[in-house]
């Protein structure tokens, strides 16, 4: 018989809830169909529950009829994809997670103090594309991975930014091997790592070296959930996996196996954890201990638009 370390905290983080609970208060308000730009949060479950239900998730918004209902996705968007909308006549509602609005803060305002910004992150994610086009003329991407890359950046005013979903460590690494190259570099304001990435990071580390396996509840283009099976291993698990739901993990990792880490991306809802326990256990590993690392409770509102009724909205003195 095996063990399950079940790591805590995981799965949903405030930033999450509540761009889920954008797209269904906005459903159960205006009803279907709800358009999305992108996938509201990065996990297949989730976008397919609430397709169900009627939204309708696009790539981009020339996809959306004039005058319709879209939501913009927890990653956050552009001032250009905001003014496209705007052109094309489409109401909105910013369902971007307020600590990447903080980033968005950090950058414009980096960026008219005249400083160069090296934003550390995926080029291709979502979250970056929109970072970057809050000062597209003063921001340059780097990957974490190869910070040795970057060129084209010689100011004596320079500033870091990251993605929030980055590894912590990976992020401090790639700061220092820059700093090597540009001394002049300063730190920002405050650390952009989400802190549920980087509990979630933290929850996993304490576990991992008692771990031969650690299986990871996340979609593939969840950017947190690829850095917690990262993390895992660097930390000491003899394994780590990524699975989208119970149903994608194989027996054959099972091999040898006495004890299973278990945790999840912050865009992953419990019930997906759940079934994978329940496969686990079906195979001989029922003993669940769980460890926590720390209490979330950070809450954020709904976007301003669904905070009053409809009726009160327009009368609503906004000072």
């Amino acid at each position: 018989m095996g063990r399950v370390l079940l790591a805590a905290p995981r799965g949903y983080c405030a930033g999450v809830e509540r761009a889920i609970d954008t797209v269904e208060e906005t459903l159960r308000r205006y009803g279907p169909p709800v358009y999305v730009r992108k996938q509201i949060v990065h996990n297949t479950y989730v976008v397919d529950d609430l397709s169900g239900r009627g939204a309708i998730f696009v790539d981009e918004l020339d996809e959306v009829p004039e005058g319709a209902l879209v939501v913009f996705s927890a990653h956050g968007v552009s001032p250009a994809i905001k003014h496209e909308a705007a052109g094309r006549g489409l109401r909105t509602i910013d369902a971007t997670c307020p600590l990447v609005t903080k980033v968005h803060r950090e950058a414009v305002r980096l960026a008219e103090s005249g400083y160069e910004i090296v934003l550390i992150g995926h080029a291709e994610h979502e979250e970056v594309e929109g970072t970057v086009g809050e000062a597209p003329d003063r921001i340059h991407v780097v990957d974490p991975a190869r910070p040795d890359e970057l060129t084209g950046v010689g100011s004596a005013r320079m500033s870091w930014l990251s993605q929030t979903t980055l590894a912590v460590e990976e992020t401090m690494d790639a700061v220092a091997r820059l700093r090597e190259r540009f001394p002049q570099l300063i730190d920002p304001p405050s650390d952009d790592i989400c802190y549920a990435s980087q509990n979630r990071q933290e929850a996993i580390t304490r576990i991992a070296d008692q771990c031969d396996l650690v299986i990871v509840v996340g979609s593939a283009n969840s950017s947190n959930s690829r850095r917690l099976v990262e993390v895992a291993v660097n930390a000491g698990a003899r394994a780590a996996h990524l699975v989208d739901r119970a149903g994608d993990a194989d027996e054959r990792w099972l091999d040898g196996v006495r004890t299973v880490g278990v945790t999840s991306g912050a865009s992953v809802p419990e019930e997906l954890v759940s079934q994978l326990l329940a496969w686990l256990a079906a195979r001989g590993y029922a003993d669940v201990e769980p460890v926590t690392l720390t209490e979330e409770t950070l809450t954020f509102s709904l976007p301003p638009e669904l905070r009053y009724p409809p009726q009160l909205r327009a009368t609503r003195n906004p000072g």
